[in-house]
């Protein structure tokens, strides 16, 4: 099916958000159909939630109200990305089938009262969420107003029924073929584990003590390929009556357990959500961790930012605002890394319920605020920037992101409760960032040629086929960082036997590891070069590789901590602790210089994003946007998109899209 591409209905760019009039009367939409157009909106996701008002009784379907909407939408020129209500079933659903409500692994049994109360292996609710996918597209399918599809709204909420064990059974016959290849797998002969039959198998309850290791990293990947399943049941009961794009809405980095991969390769076009999780730079930082991750999932190709907090930073237990001037320079970072737009949630801020305190576009103080006079100045920003549409965006240097290998540092058992497997990426990417770098993510399988430096901060789970292809990638000129308790275990979390990591990745970096030494909370070691390491150690041997700091005290005084081995035509390096914040800086610069990589655009501060964007027709574009509360000159002049002239600087905050010469 030839579909046709979202930028290109729009006329642009995407900017808009969550509409849900159904909360609101005549007399708002109105005012909501003059204010989109103030703001420049010409994208509104609606119907995420409405399933109790579209379907009020099983089988029966009231769409009225919604006809009359997405037709004074289209009127007002705002396109609709039609949402299916399957995240939020209505009362009447689970009044009629309370086995399809969610259990959790205490046996606890959730009830209505939230969003996300339902149990995706229900056959009940599978059947309903496929009749009314099919119901919508087949009424909406070819609507004017129609430019995408949005199925569900962030997957979520694992289940551990009788009806999850069931499909969860079916998944292990797939997996394993056999009971005995099951628990050679899983690693039964211990604890008297062994199975005997299929029935025994059950999701990894609340257990006395610690889950077999294997069991849980297997329902885990059940459960991912279960919701994938679930998608493509509503994405093909629309295909079967439209030709519009069809995609979920994804929450990075964790909310979700799901291998982002996978859905990369199964929607028309990868959208995500983001709500950062600090203030200031730190939420700068935050949002290109997780634009990076989107494009990477894309393959490379545009995608869409669906769901972002207009003023709001979620920190802990507190609800923070943005800062003046955030509501552009988070939308422009998406951008810049490959968004074809930017969409928030919501449009109105609600006056009741669940989020009422959830920012909007036009908060409760209404459109003569801070918050709505920013929206409508990116609105009018954004919708300058059209011609960059369809354009992609390149990296030298990649960081390894496995869903395996994150399940797996999930297990119970580990030797440290410091092995955090999000934070370690994200530390390695901001590492990256503050040198002023576009980043990619990559699978440790994938070809990895194209990229100068790859960093693994946390690949405690490693393949046969993933160790070879990072011995190769050295082999072939790469230069690749391995951090402490990567490659320590196959795909069954079978330890690597003869010293650690994996066979052919020792052979790349020239050492062997034979212990982990784990350190106290809050101790802190320091190395031969004057860094600092804390919460990991390890006794390792050198096999080749040069030394370039070791430890000093205890009984790896002396030892090798951080190693460099030329392998091939490239570099492995090691390193076996966590480096303090300064040193990890520090090691990273040095392995972009030594690899001769450096910005898209050199000359600028630390604190100064630049991203290039490039077009199939050699065109190319700098977005360039400034964290500092001081204004910055520009390496050399360029012509602005947003403001339609010449600039030489960046005032403190300001951005700029500069066409390339």
């Amino acid at each position: 099916m030839e579909l046709q591409r979202l930028t290109d209905r729009l006329g642009g760019l995407a900017f808009g958000g969550d509409y849900n009039p159904e909360q609101w009367d005549a007399e708002v939409w109105k005012q909501d159909d003059e204010l989109m157009r103030r703001a420049r909106v010409n994208l509104a996701t609606v119907g995420v939630f409405s399933w109790a008002l579209m379907e009020p009784e099983e089988g029966r379907y009231e769409f009225d109200w919604l006809d009359a909407h997405l037709d004074r939408l289209h009127a007002a020129g705002v396109a609709v990305d039609l949402a299916t209500p399957t995240a939020s079933p209505p009362p009447w659903f689970t009044l009629a089938h309370p086995d399809a409500l969610t259990i959790r692994p205490d046996g606890t049994r959730l009830t209505h009262g939230s969003r996300d109360t339902y149990c995706l292996t229900s056959p009940a609710y599978r059947r309903a969420a496929r009749r009314i996918a099919a119901a919508l597209a087949e009424r909406y399918g070819d609507h004017p107003a129609l430019a995408l599809w949005h199925v569900h709204n962030e997957y979520v909420t694992p289940c551990h029924c009788d009806h999850t064990a069931a499909a969860f059974r079916v998944w292990l016959r797939a997996r394993h073929g056999s009971l005995d290849a099951l628990n050679e797998a899983w690693g039964t002969a211990f604890w008297s584990q062994h199975y005997t039959s299929w029935e025994q198998v059950l999701p990894p309850r609340t257990t006395q003590w610690h889950h077999n290791p294997g069991h849980v990293l297997d329902y885990s990947r059940f459960w991912s390929d279960e919701t994938l399943a679930a998608y493509r049941e509503q994405r093909d009961a629309i295909r079967a009556h439209s030709d519009r794009p069809v995609t979920t809405n994804l929450m990075v980095p964790d909310y979700q357990n799901l291998d982002l991969w996978a859905f990369g390769r199964e929607v028309d076009l990868v959208s995500v959500n983001h709500y950062p999780s600090a203030p200031g730079i730190d939420a700068a930082a935050h949002a290109a961790f997780d634009a990076d991750r989107a494009r990477s999932f894309a393959g490379g190709a545009p995608w869409l930012l669906m769901e972002s907090g207009t003023n709001t930073v979620y920190a802990g237990d507190r609800i923070l605002p943005k800062e003046p001037g955030d509501i552009l320079r988070h939308s422009l970072v998406h951008i810049a890394r490959g968004s074809e737009g930017a969409l928030f949630f919501q449009w109105r801020q609600s006056r009741a319920g669940a989020e009422t305190w959830h920012s909007a576009m036009v908060p409760h103080a209404g459109p003569d605020s801070r918050t709505f006079r920013e929206v409508t100045a990116a609105g009018e920003a954004i919708a300058r920037l059209g011609e960059l549409a369809g354009s992609t965006v390149r990296a030298d240097v990649a960081v390894l992101h496995d869903s395996d290998a994150w399940w797996a540092l999930n297990v119970d058992g580990l030797p440290s409760g410091e092995l955090a497997y999000h934070p370690a990426l994200r530390r390695a990417h901001r590492a990256l960032w503050d040198a002023g770098l576009t980043v990619d993510f990559a699978h440790p399988e994938h070809d990895l040629n194209r990229y100068r430096v790859v960093l693994a901060p946390a690949l405690f789970l490693l393949t046969d086929a993933g160790a070879e292809n990072l011995r190769r990638y050295v082999a072939g000129g790469g230069t690749l960082l391995i951090q402490h308790f990567g490659g320590i275990v196959d795909e069954h979390l079978h330890a690597r036997l003869g010293g650690y990591p994996a066979a052919p990745l020792r052979e790349a970096l020239g050492i062997r590891v034979e212990e982990h030494r784990p350190l106290a909370q809050g101790e802190e070691i320091t190395l031969s070069d004057g860094s600092t390491g804390s919460s990991w150690s390890e006794s390792l041997r050198a096999e080749g590789a040069e030394v370039l700091a070791a430890y000093t005290h205890g009984m790896l005084d002396g030892s090798p901590a951080l190693t460099r081995h030329a392998f091939g035509s490239g570099h492995g390096w090691y390193l076996s602790t966590r480096l303090d914040d300064a040193g990890y800086t520090a090691l990273v610069g040095r392995l972009l210089t030594e690899a001769g990589v450096g910005p898209d655009l050199p000359g600028l501060p630390a604190g100064v994003e630049a991203v290039t964007r490039h077009a199939p027709d050699g065109r190319a574009w700098h977005v360039l946007i400034n964290h500092l509360d001081e204004p910055v000159p520009l390496p050399r002049p360029g012509h602005d998109l947003l403001t339609g002239g010449p600039v030489s600087r960046l005032p403190a905050g300001g951005c700029a899209v500069l066409r390339a010469l």
